[in-house]
């Protein structure tokens, strides 16, 4: 079997799920051009854990893992199969990797986890592992993270690294303008260049060299994610970018494609 991609997806906030906007047709278009993945793995930043845990239940739950937002958000499920064996083997990897990890069976599917793969895989037939992200991590020790999981590229799984190109929670929340915000836009393209180039070196530095990534990322749980799909699939992978715009004003939803020719 050919190498599976990698991939990054912008995740954006929960409602995501039910207004697709940009990012979401052209999701659904990518998982329908992919070889199917034997099971899909997702790293996602609202699963962090001290000790290595991967789900291991044979059909994860859905976990609606946010509050304050539309009751039909809430009724949504994401029942796609687990995948218990490839569960054991992902924690066996990542443990002699030096990254000790052991089973989960009662964690469900956080929201992003299941909220970009409702478009990505919207009939849910697709098995799914979610994998904890550790919760004392850089951007280099992510990158070696997602090294560490690169094998798993060899077994047709597509190693998914769920997060968000701009995360400032309080302006989401307060922003009291219209239109999109210039330093979400510069911080987007800036990130775009970097990772088209395939330049790992300063992608590794976004914090210390992106325009406005601070205010980007007040927090770096959610840029992670790109440091571990862009180890897994290494540097000499071609990049294929997915326009996501930038919604409610700050969310910047460009996602990436790590090894798909």
């Amino acid at each position: 079997m050919d190498l599976m991609p990698t991939l990054f997806v912008s995740h954006g906030a929960p409602t995501f799920a039910l207004e697709p906007g940009e990012l979401g047709p052209r999701l659904t278009q990518l998982g329908r051009g992919l070889p199917r993945p034997a099971a899909v793995l997702v790293v996602s930043p609202h699963w962090m854990s001290d000790d290595g845990r991967v789900t291991s239940a044979p059909a994860p739950a859905t976990v609606h893992d946010f509050g304050g937002f539309a009751p039909a958000l809430y009724g949504l499920s994401y029942p796609s199969p687990g995948a218990p064996a490839l569960a054991v083997d992902v924690a066996t990897l990542l443990t002699k990797a030096g990254w000790p990890t052991g089973l989960d069976a009662r964690r469900g599917y956080d929201h992003g986890a299941w909220v970009p793969l409702r478009h990505l895989y919207p009939e849910a037939g697709v098995p799914v592992i979610q994998l904890a992200m550790p919760a004392v991590l850089d951007a280099d020790a992510a990158y070696e993270f997602g090294t560490a999981l690169a094998p798993l590229r060899e077994r047709g799984v597509l190693i998914v690294g769920s997060g968000s190109l701009t995360h400032n929670l309080y302006e989401f929340r307060h922003r009291a303008t219209d239109g999109e915000a210039a330093y979400a836009r510069e911080f987007a393209d800036w990130a775009r260049a970097t990772v088209t180039s395939r330049d790992h070196v300063r992608l590794r530095r976004t914090m210390d060299l992106a325009p406005h990534a601070r205010r980007a990322h007040p927090t770096t749980e959610h840029l992670l994610p790109l440091l571990i799909a862009a180890g897994a699939a290494g540097v000499a992978a071609p990049v294929t970018v997915l326009e996501g715009g930038i919604t409610h004003g700050v969310l910047a939803m460009d996602s990436y494609v790590f090894g798909m020719l």
